[in-house]
């Protein structure tokens, strides 16, 4: 069974500096129909304008995965972490027991487009924790590769939970194939392009919840951008 969900669809919020989708209930936003998928609580898009952002503010019990689709994002916070992240890398914080960070767009021209993930992590209360990764393009390039992991393999950020995220970077030329695990769901996120997925079209910012399917088809109906969620 496949269920799109489409990006018109999306919880839309806009002010002088930003511009975001949620996909699922978040902030102001709230739809009881779209509250997560399994453990995936938040796959937010957000637009941040030039020298603009998200001041101190606290989280808890959440993993965040942050992955920039063009720009770059400050990042601060209270365990005295400070870095810069940019296209192709994977920032991920475990906010734990609590912690206090900002997000800002140091570009003075340039906004930064965005997707932060929230991921609801297997146990509360655990130490925060910071991880940083950059991948080159040609690992996504043509296929799906992992980038988010329980375990940290193929030398993905580790999530504290049982979810593996997979980027890929398709092209029509070829079929990629992902075959499911008994008891396992998936959800998929267009960043940019259009997919074929066993039949249905997803355009840039549809998702689709995934489950009781055996093997994905994805066809790229031109050069295709896509995170894959591999979820208990």
């Amino acid at each position: 069974m496949i269920a799109i969900r489409p990006s018109s669809q999306r919880g839309h919020f806009k002010a002088d500096w930003l511009d975001t989708r949620h996909t699922f209930s978040f902030d102001t936003y709230y739809d009881p129909k779209h509250m997560r998928f399994r453990s995936l609580r938040v796959i937010n898009e957000d637009h941040v304008a030039a020298g603009r952002g998200f001041p101190m503010h606290h989280h808890a019990n959440m993993e965040v995965i942050t992955i920039i689709v063009s720009g770059r994002l400050k990042h601060e916070d209270d365990a005295g972490h400070s870095a810069v992240v940019a296209p192709w890398e994977v920032q991920r914080f475990s906010a734990g027991s609590g912690i206090r960070h900002s997000e800002f767009n140091p570009s003075e021209t340039e906004e930064v487009h965005l997707l932060q993930i929230w991921i609801l992590p297997e146990k509360e209360g655990l130490t925060p924790s910071y991880e940083q990764k950059r991948f080159s393009p040609e690992r996504f390039e043509g296929k799906l590769a992992l980038i988010a992991s329980r375990d940290g393999r193929d030398d993905s950020v580790t999530v504290h939970q049982d979810v593996s995220i997979f980027r890929g970077e398709l092209n029509p030329v070829n079929e990629t194939k992902y075959a499911i695990a008994a008891g396992r769901h998936v959800w998929l996120q267009v960043i940019s392009g259009e997919l074929e997925v066993n039949g249905e079209t997803l355009r840039a910012g549809d998702g689709a919840a995934i489950s009781d399917e055996r093997e994905l088809h994805l066809n790229a109906k031109e050069k295709t951008s896509i995170l894959l969620f591999d979820l208990a």
